[in-house]
C-alpha cells in the first residue's frame, strides 16, 4: 500500500492486528527498515487478553462465543463461592472439629460416596450418552441443576442423624457425577459449535485457561465469604442467593448459544414456521424462541426396538424403493414412529421427522425447502434428530 509515496509492508497476526511494519527507506532504493510500533494501554490489555482468547478471536469463532463466555465465567465464579459453603458443611457433617467423631468413620463415608457417584456415572452415561449431543443446551444447563441440589444436600447434612446423613452425601455425591458427565459432554460438543478455523483443540485448552482464572478468584473471594457467613440461617440465605446467581447467569449462557444444527424441537420451531409463514428462520431466530427445560416433544419417536404389535406393511415397505424410511403407528398409539433402512444418513432421518412434523405436507419434501434450509445457516448433515440407538431395517 502507498502512504505518502513511500511503500509500507504490514505483519498481522490470527485477527488482522497489525504486530509489525516495515517501510522503504528513503535514503536506500533496495533496504526496508522497521517501524517502531506506538505502545498503548490497549496493545497490554490485548496481549493479557490473547492469553485466554482463541488465536485469531473474534474471527476464529462464532459470534455467540462472547456472550455465552461471559455468563459461564460469572457462573463459575458464583458455584465457586457456593462450593466452599458447601464444603464446609460436609466436612462439619463428618465431624471434623468434633473429639468423638472418627476418622476412620469419615474415610469409609467419602469412599461409599465416592463409590455411588462412579456407579451413577456409568449408568447416566449409557443411558443418557446418545442424547447430550443433540440436546447439549438442555443437558449443560440440567447439569448444574445436579451440581446445586448437590449443594444443598451437602449444607443440609450438620443437622441430619447418621443414616440420613449418609444418604444425604450418598446422593449428593451421585448429583455431583452426573454433572460431571453432562456438563463435560455438552461442553465438548459447544466447543464444536464455538470453534469456526479447525481449533477445536486450542479452544478447549484457552476455556480451560479461562475457567482456572475464574474459579480461583472465586476460591480467593470464597476464602474470605466463608469466614464472615457462619451462622445457620446465614449460610441458607446465602447458599440460595448463590445458586440463584448461578442459575440465572448459566440459563443465559445456554440462551446466547445458537446451534446451527436441527434437533427435534429446532426442526419443530422451523416446520412449523414454514407452514404457516412459508418463513425459513435462522438458527439466531429459533435460538430465541428454543426452551430449554419445559419443551413437550410432538409425538413422534425413531424406532429403537422392534415390538410384537409392531406390524409391517406392504405399503409402508414399497416407501423403501424411493427413500431409506417410512412413517408408521404402532398399535393403537396415535405416536408416529419412523423406521429407518439400514444405510440411511443423518439426513434421512432429520428429513423423516420434518414430514412426521408437516403431517404429508409435500412443502417439507420440495428441494427448494432443503436448500433454503441451508441457505439459512443450519448443518444438515449432523446427526441431530435421533437421541438414542440407532436401529435400522436390514431389506433384502
Amino acid at each position: 500500500m502507498e502512504r505518502s509515496g513511500l511503500k509500507v509492508v504490514g505483519v498481522v497476526d490470527e485477527s488482522g492486528h497489525v504486530v509489525c511494519a516495515y517501510r522503504k527507506d528513503e535514503n536506500k532504493d533496495d533496504s526496508w527498515r522497521a517501524v517502531p510500533q506506538k505502545k498503548t494501554v490497549s496493545n497490554y490489555a490485548k496481549a493479557l487478553f490473547d492469553i485466554f482468547l482463541p488465536a485469531g478471536y473474534p474471527h476464529s469463532v462464532t459470534l455467540d462465543y462472547k456472550p455465552y463466555q461471559i455468563y459461564d465465567s460469572l457462573q463459575a465464579f458464583s458455584s465457586s463461592i457456593a462450593g466452599m459453603l458447601s464444603n464446609r458443611a460436609v466436612l462439619q457433617g463428618m465431624g471434623v472439629g468434633d473429639a468423638g467423631s472418627s476418622a476412620t468413620g469419615a474415610v469409609l463415608l467419602s469412599v461409599l460416596q465416592d463409590s455411588t457417584g462412579r456407579l451413577a456415572t456409568i449408568v447416566f452415561a449409557h443411558r443418557f450418552g446418545q442424547a447430550i449431543e443433540p440436546e447439549c443446551k438442555f443437558y449443560r444447563f440440567a447439569a448444574d441443576l445436579f451440581n446445586d441440589t448437590a449443594f444443598l444436600l451437602d449444607v443440609l447434612t450438620p443437622v441430619l442423624p447418621t443414616y440420613p446423613k449418609i444418604m444425604a452425601l450418598c446422593a449428593a455425591g451421585i448429583l455431583r457425577s452426573l454433572c460431571g458427565v453432562a456438563a463435560s459432554a455438552a461442553k465438548a460438543s459447544l466447543s464444536a459449535h464455538f470453534a469456526k478455523n479447525g481449533n477445536l483443540a486450542e479452544l478447549n485448552a484457552k476455556d480451560g485457561s479461562q475457567e482456572t482464572v475464574i474459579t480461583l478468584m472465586g476460591v480467593l473471594a470464597g476464602s474470605l465469604f466463608v469466614r464472615v457467613v457462619e451462622g445457620r440461617q446465614a449460610v441458607w440465605c446465602w447458599m440460595f442467593i448463590l445458586i440463584g446467581i448461578h442459575l440465572w447467569t448459566n440459563y443465559q449462557a445456554v440462551r446466547s448459544v445458537q446451534m446451527r444444527t436441527l434437533n427435534r424441537q429446532r426442526a419443530s420451531i422451523v416446520v412449523d414456521e414454514y407452514l404457516h409463514t412459508g418463513v425459513i428462520l435462522r438458527p439466531d431466530q429459533v435460538a430465541r424462541s428454543e426452551l430449554i427445560l419445559l419443551w413437550k416433544a410432538p409425538p413422534i419417536c425413531f424406532c429403537q426396538t422392534f415390538p410384537q404389535e409392531m406390524q409391517l406393511k406392504d405399503s409402508d415397505m414399497d416407501c423403501l424403493n424411493n427413500k431409506n424410511y417410512f412413517i408408521t403407528t404402532c398399535g393403537t398409539s396415535p405416536e408416529k414412529t419412523i423406521i429407518l433402512r439400514e444405510g440411511a444418513t443423518s439426513r434421512d432421518a432429520l428429513r423423516a421427522y420434518m414430514e412426521a412434523l408437516a403431517n404429508g405436507d409435500d412443502k417439507v419434501d420440495e428441494d427448494q425447502f432443503w436448500q433454503a434450509l441451508s441457505s439459512a445457516g443450519w448443518d444438515l448433515d449432523s446427526g441431530a434428530a435421533e437421541t438414542g440407538p440407532a436401529m435400522r431395517l436390514v431389506v433384502d
